[in-house]
């Protein structure tokens, strides 16, 4: 048997540590047998999936040296390799297994099912609804059947309880109760696949052998079971690895920590040194050495020494591990190239210059001017605020909600930008140019730099986002009731 794992990321937002931490264990553990890594785009989200996203999640794993052997970039002889471009797969399927009487049609509005569930709590019945639950009878069927009306395609799940058990390569058998599994939907009413349909056909068509993912996903196991059994065909052995958790034990999570593979990338981390961070993510070396080469991991990879203990991603140690790798394994000469590479390139340089040209006077105005961009966290004080209207309160308020705008943008240029910042100093009752001042400092340092909008284009979301959290806690935060207050507030914008 060739081993074949997968990666299979979603395009709708930055590109996540999490994706790439996944993807490093798929390849070294393909790699360590000899067999194939894949890259699969799953892009049934047609709301939140975007061109752009995709590329920055191939673009930022290509960074990483994470190279795949088929993929939407790279092809394959079990393509495509987008999940949008396979929608007449997954409807056939869905199709075969109703006739087989292993799925079923569903006719139920989402005012049913909200009431059903209403009732259910009501009733302390904290089981998921299945199949019976869900029936209508069969001259309603008809009738809206005859009137067009929408429906999904629900897989049929055990009515009665019990234990499933499922195997895993790390935790031996662990026992799922199907009282908890719902009868899942597997086609949607515009014909889009949920991610469980189209997990395991695409995973089965692909030959994938190996299914290497975070334990989010343990719960989905028996579906993904028993859809195999419905198709008649042989499950994948599963693995589930240990989530990547901030310094407190949460789940790693933008609002602790930045998780952008942008964010690393931009603020100057070398690629081997967050790879090797995250080889060490609950795995470790023989030697127990810290510091390895992806290589190195591949030749010593044994999935058996993964720690099941949630591995705490901390930026400290992966900013000493990355110091090392600068000093250790980078000459002069290395270093000045990835310096340039890195943010001193033509491309770069022609991007500021058309607004630091305006303010220079002398070739040795530029670096003042543009040294921001270059930079990674800025240290900026609550006295850098001192020059903005306004009390703290109402500062704070004004970053954290242009914070919330900037975190739902996903077409990043300046004229979304301006738009949405605009817009919520409109809703707030502030003047543009009041409302953009603290905004200013915390992207550049100071309120005298050029456009901020343009500012943060060159800067990136990932980057942006996080200044503007930074600056946020410079000036002390906001507590949990403060919080809850202005999420009030925002929503009513």
């Amino acid at each position: 048997m060739t081993v074949r794992t997968r990666v299979a990321p979603s395009p709708t937002g930055d590109p996540h540590v999490g994706t790439a931490y996944i993807a490093l264990f798929n390849l070294c553990f393909a790699r360590a047998h000899g067999g194939q890594f894949l890259l699969r785009i799953e892009d049934t989200d047609q709301v939140r999936s975007t061109p752009e996203s995709e590329q920055a999640i191939l673009d930022s794993l290509n960074w990483l040296g994470l190279n795949w052997d088929e993929g939407p970039d790279v092809g394959g002889d079990h393509g495509p390799y987008r999940q949008s471009e396979r929608m007449e797969i997954y409807g056939e399927y869905a199709r075969q297994l109703v006739d087989a009487g292993k799925a079923f049609i569903c006719y139920r509005t989402a005012a049913e099912l909200d009431e059903l569930r209403e009732a259910r709590r009501e009733a302390g019945n904290s089981n998921a609804l299945k199949p019976s639950d869900l029936y209508l009878p069969e001259e309603e069927v008809e009738k809206r059947r005859a009137a067009g009306e929408p429906y999904v395609m629900r897989m049929m799940v055990p009515e009665e309880a019990g234990a499933c058990v499922v195997d895993d390569m790390l935790r031996g058998s662990i026992e799922l109760d199907w009282g908890m599994v719902d009868a899942q939907i597997l086609l949607k009413s515009d014909g889009m696949p949920t991610y469980h349909l189209a997990n395991v056909v695409d995973d089965h068509l692909m030959g994938i052998t190996h299914v290497i993912r975070g334990e989010e996903w343990i719960n989905s196991a028996p579906k993904h079971k028993l859809l195999y059994e419905y198709f008649g065909w042989d499950m994948p052995q599963l693995c589930h690895l240990p989530l990547l958790r901030n310094p407190d034990k949460s789940k790693l999570s933008k609002r602790k920590n930045p998780t952008s593979i942008l964010y690393y990338q931009r603020m100057g981390y070398l690629p081997e040194a967050l790879l090797n961070y995250l080889g060490r993510m609950g795995w470790s070396m023989p030697d127990e050495s810290e510091k390895f080469t992806l290589q190195q991991m591949v030749e010593n990879f044994d999935i058996q020494r993964v720690s099941l203990g949630g591995p705490i991603f901390d930026v400290e140690k992966l900013s000493w591990l990355n110091g090392l790798w600068i000093r250790e394994d980078l000459d002069e000469q290395a270093l000045a190239q990835r310096l340039i590479a890195w943010a001193y390139n033509e491309a770069n340089l022609m991007k500021v210059l058309p607004h630091a040209q305006k303010r220079m006077e002398t070739l040795s105005d530029f670096a003042p001017l543009a040294s921001f961009l270059v930079s990674g966290t800025l240290p900026i004080t609550e006295e850098s605020f001192a020059a903005v209207k306004g009390e703290r309160d109402d500062v704070v308020k004004g970053l954290q909600f242009a914070l919330w705008r900037m975190e739902a943008l996903q077409q990043w240029n300046r004229d979304n930008i301006w738009d949405e910042l605009k817009a919520v100093a409109d809703a707030t009752g502030v003047k543009v140019k009041d409302f953009l001042a603290p905004i200013f400092v915390a992207i550049a340092g100071t309120s005298a730099s050029f456009s901020v909008v343009d500012s943060m284009e060159m800067l990136g979301p990932d980057m942006s986002r996080a200044r503007l959290r930074h600056a946020i806690d410079v000036l002390g935060g906001v507590s949990k009731k403060g919080m809850k207050r202005l999420e009030k507030e925002y929503q009513g914008l």
